[in-house]
C-alpha cells in the first residue's frame, strides 16, 4: 500500500539556517559601511542619506528572504497536511461505480434499479466485455453480494468484473444501471484536480466520486 504525493516537502531547519546566514551577513554590512564612513574623503563626504539608502535597501533584501524562507515552510507543512490526509484513504473500503476485483471472495455491491421494475437482473461483465453472469434479484434489495460464481456454475478467474441491473417492467426493458462496489484502498495520490485513489485492481477513481467510505471489517455479515 502506497500514498504518493507530487509536492515536495522542504526541510525545516532551512529557514534557522538562513537566518544565521542573514546575521552574519548583515554584520559584515555594517563593518564594510563603517569602513566607508571612516575612510570617506573628509573634503567631499558621502551625503548621509546615502546611507540611509543602503540601510534600506539591505534591510528589504533581508526582508525579502525571510518572506521566502516562511513561505517555504509553510509549502512545506502543508504538503505535510496533505500526506496525512492520504494516509487516511490507504487501507479503507470505498463504495464507487467502477468494476469490482474478485480475488476468491464476494464482491458486495449497491444497486440502482429503475424504481417502476418489476424484474430486475444482476448483469457481471468480465474484462474482454462478456456476459458472466445473470441472476433475477428482488427489485427492492439493493444490498446484494456476488460470489464470483459465473453462468456455468464454476468460479471464474480472479480479475475485474464490470457489474449492473438490467430493469423490466412487465417484460418491457426499462434500461441499465451501473452498480456501486466495495473495493479496498491500495493507494492514494495527489495530482493536479485532486486526490486519485487506487483500487484493488488497479482501478483509478477521483476522491470525489466516492459514495461510501468504511474500515475494511464493517462488511455485510
Amino acid at each position: 500500500m502506497q500514498v504518493t504525493s507530487s509536492q515536495s516537502s522542504a526541510q525545516p531547519a532551512q529557514p534557522q539556517s538562513t537566518a544565521t546566514t542573514l546575521n552574519s551577513d548583515y554584520e559584515t554590512f555594517l563593518i564594510m559601511l563603517t569602513a566607508q564612513m571612516n575612510n570617506q574623503d573628509p573634503l567631499n563626504p558621502v551625503d548621509s542619506s546615502d546611507y540611509a539608502v543602503q540601510l534600506a535597501t539591505f534591510s528589504s533584501v533581508e526582508q525579502q528572504v525571510m518572506t521566502n524562507d516562511l513561505l517555504a515552510a509553510m509549502q512545506a507543512q502543508l504538503g505535510m497536511m496533505n500526506l496525512s490526509q492520504l494516509a487516511g484513504w490507504v487501507g479503507m473500503d470505498a463504495q464507487a461505480m467502477a468494476p469490482g476485483y474478485f480475488d476468491g471472495n464476494p464482491i458486495e455491491i449497491e444497486t440502482y434499479p429503475d424504481p417502476l421494475a418489476d424484474h430486475v437482473d444482476l448483469v457481471v461483465i468480465d474484462h474482454a466485455g462478456h456476459e458472466v453472469y445473470r441472476q433475477q434479484i428482488d427489485p427492492g434489495q439493493q444490498s446484494v453480494e456476488w460470489d464470483g460464481i459465473g453462468n456455468e456454475g464454476n468460479e471464474l478467474p480472479h480479475g475485474l468484473y464490470s457489474i449492473r441491473t438490467d430493469s423490466y417492467a412487465s417484460g418491457a426493458f426499462l434500461g441499465q444501471h451501473q452498480a456501486d462496489v466495495y473495493s479496498r484502498v491500495t493507494e492514494a495520490r495527489v495530482g493536479d484536480t485532486g486526490i486519485v485513489l487506487v483500487l484493488e485492481g488497479g482501478t483509478l477513481v477521483d476522491s470525489g466520486s466516492i459514495s461510501a467510505l468504511r474500515q475494511p471489517d464493517q462488511g455485510l455479515s
